[in-house]
């Protein structure tokens, strides 16, 4: 089991940048693929991004491909969530969470039974 903790969300214009973290408690952190999903405001929450446990394999959503950058560094059990050039329409709360399949490149939500509590993230125009 692993427990999961995001922070760096808040407010930012319309063009800025914020990194988002996540810590894991537990062991074997690189046993996990780690995801970034998001939820509007009324909206489902959507896939953004993944990575392998060992942070050789990425993949993104179309729509943060080529701005937004997830990473993981397992010597301090943290996965992050670069965001450049934010638009208005990445406001949402932005969740972590951990697949126990650590190859896997899983962009469902239901592939991930352990998630934090969420992050909220506010851009501007």
């Amino acid at each position: 089991q692993v427990q999961l903790v995001e922070s760096g969300g808040g407010l930012v214009q319309a063009g800025g940048s914020l990194r988002l973290s996540c810590a894991a408690s537990g062991r074997a952190f690189s046993n996990y693929a780690m995801g970034w999903f998001r939820q509007a405001l009324g909206k489902e929450r959507e896939f953004v991004a993944t990575i392998t446990g060992s942070g050789i394999s990425t993949y993104y959503a179309r729509s943060v491909k080529g701005r937004f950058t997830i990473s993981r560094d397992n010597a301090k059990n943290t996965v992050y969530l670069q965001m450049n050039s934010l638009k208005p329409e990445d406001t949402a709360v932005y969740y972590c969470a951990a697949s126990p399949d650590r190859s896997s490149i899983a962009t469902l939500k239901e592939r991930y039974p352990y998630w934090g509590q969420g992050t909220q993230v506010t851009v501007s125009s």
